[in-house]
This record gives C-alpha cells, sequence and structure tokens, in this order.
C-alpha cells in the first residue's frame, strides 16, 4: 500500500471505531461553555462493532481477566509496507480486531519504522491527541499550526488536533530508518483550539525510575495533554524493584508497555514489545528480569 492510501485508509479505520471515545469524560464534573465532553458508553458500542477483514481471533493466552489485559508483541497487527513496517496493538488501518479497539481512552498504540527518507505525506485529524515518542533516528514535522521541527530520541512530541490539523510525518534522514512510538489518546474535550507541543527530556533523568513525560497540568515540567492522562518513561537495570502509584486510581488504569528488557508487573511477566493494561488498582510494582524500558500510559477507564 502507497503511503498517501495508507494515510487515508488509517484515518478512516480510526473513525470508524471513533465512537469508542465518547464516554472517556464519563467520571469528570467539569464542563466548558466552548468544549463537549464525551458522554456515550464505549463498552456498549464496542458489542456493536464490526470486524474487518483482517480481524486476528480471540486468544485465549492472552490471560484477559476482568481488569487485566495481556497482549503479548506477537499477537500484535503487522504490516509492512516497504517504506513502513508497522505493528498495531489496537486496530488501526487493514489491523480490525474486536478485542482491541482500546483501553479506555487509549485508543492506538502503534510500533513505527520508516525508511530513510519516507514518511507520512500531509493528512488531517481532528479531535485526537496524538504523541509521538521517538526510539531512534530523526522525524521530520511540519503542520497546518506553522510548526516545522526535527524529532529525535528523547523527545517528546504532543499534538491536541481539536476542530482540525494537517501535518506530515518525514524521516529527516536518506541513509537510516527512523523508529518512533505513535500514541492515539481520545481527549477530555472535543473541538478545542489545536495546540502543539515538543519538548526534550533528559534521558539520564529516568535512571532506575519513572519519569514524567506527559500530564493535564503539566506538572514535574511534563507536556500538556488534553486529556486526564499521565505517561511516565523508565530505564531500569536488571534486579531493580520500582512501584508506580495511580495519579487518579477511581477513574484510571494504566497500561505498560515493554519497549525493551523483561519485567514482572504485579505479578505477571511482561518482555520485548509486550503490553499489558491493568485497572481497577491503586499501585503497580515492578521488578526487572533483564535491562528494561518502560512505558506506563495512566488513561481514563
Amino acid at each position: 500500500m502507497n503511503r498517501k492510501d495508507f494515510v487515508k485508509k488509517s484515518i478512516l479505520g480510526v473513525l470508524g471505531v471513533s465512537v469508542l471515545g465518547k464516554s472517556i469524560a464519563e467520571n469528570t464534573e467539569k464542563t466548558t461553555k466552548n468544549a463537549t465532553l464525551f458522554t456515550k458508553d464505549f463498552t456498549q458500542e464496542a458489542q456493536h462493532q464490526s470486524v474487518g477483514f483482517n480481524h486476528l481471533p480471540f486468544l485465549p493466552h492472552n490471560n484477559n481477566m476482568d481488569n487485566i489485559v495481556f497482549h503479548p508483541a506477537n499477537t500484535r497487527g503487522h504490516a509492512n509496507h516497504g517504506w513502513l513496517n508497522s505493528y498495531h496493538t489496537f486496530s488501526f488501518a487493514n489491523y480490525r480486531n474486536a478485542e482491541r479497539n482500546n483501553f479506555g481512552a487509549l485508543r492506538v498504540l502503534n510500533d513505527d519504522t520508516v525508511a530513510g527518507g519516507m514518511g507520512f505525506s500531509k493528512h488531517g485529524h481532528d479531535n485526537m491527541e496524538i504523541i509521538s515518542i521517538p526510539l531512534s533516528g530523526d522525524l521530520r514535522h511540519k503542520d497546518s499550526m506553522g510548526n516545522e521541527t526535527i524529532i529525535k530520541q528523547g523527545d517528546i512530541q504532543i499534538m491536541s488536533a481539536g476542530t482540525g490539523i494537517q501535518h506530515s510525518e518525514m524521516n529527516h534522514k536518506q541513509s537510516e530508518e527512523v523508529k518512533f512510538l505513535q500514541i492515539w489518546v481520545f481527549p477530555k474535550y472535543k473541538d478545542i483550539t489545536p495546540n502543539y507541543d515538543q519538548k526534550t527530556f533528559q534521558i539520564a533523568d529516568r535512571h532506575n525510575k519513572f519519569q514524567l513525560i506527559v500530564s493535564p497540568d503539566k506538572t514535574e515540567d511534563s507536556i500538556l495533554i488534553n486529556q486526564d492522562a499521565w505517561f511516565s518513561l523508565g530505564n531500569f537495570e536488571k534486579g531493580q524493584k520500582t512501584n508506580y502509584t495511580l495519579k487518579n486510581p477511581k477513574s484510571t488504569g494504566v497500561y505498560a508497555f515493554i519497549i525493551k528488557g523483561e519485567a514482572t508487573i504485579n505479578g505477571h511477566k511482561v518482555a520485548l514489545r509486550d503490553g499489558l493494561g491493568i485497572s481497577k488498582i491503586e499501585n503497580l510494582d515492578i521488578e526487572v528480569q533483564e535491562d528494561a524500558e518502560i512505558l506506563l500510559m495512566e488513561v481514563p477507564m
């Protein structure tokens, strides 16, 4: 699939299940005159969601329970377009799986590798929080708000698409790949004025601890998201033990993505590119079996 068709199909595919996000703010009491809260129940509507031709059957070894979902790396959706090699934790583009439309407000988690000089041509988004986390290489960003930047390892980028934006993301270098995580989160408020933010974080500051990178109030110099969500990154040596306390345990859950290494989280073993979502808890207890890089995404359920 060429780049233009891929971008079009990806956007349409996500829009096809975007109704699931209408309940994300049901637990909040805040309202404003210029912003509309999502209110419909995404769980109920998900039961009626059609399954695309690339549906993967439910896998018993996923060990899905009432408050836990486990997504082994080798069960993710996968598409290799030559210029783009992408793994999808949740339904995206041609990958449709009724069991994996979202984890609460977390809608998309794509693990992308883009060939030298290639990338996503100009396309549009609205009413979605889009976070990019480069893992290696340089990603060139340009958007309709006038931003034109290079995003590198250590940088975090976020766009609040709001009423609508146009942007492109290209591999800035011709001779090497760029690898990054592309994450979409349903917003708290619809139709806000679009916003862009990007920040370079010191990777050394997440050695054997979690570093807050995204929050709803820019706590600890994190970058702003239009949602009651908190993202944290940590790099841990083998044998380290740590914990994470949820910011709002009555209404949120945490999705852990293992960028590298192996760990045990609340008794569940996870390894390279596995995903583990847990809700109805107050803390995560983490023990690292192999040097690990872990991304935690706390989102409304």
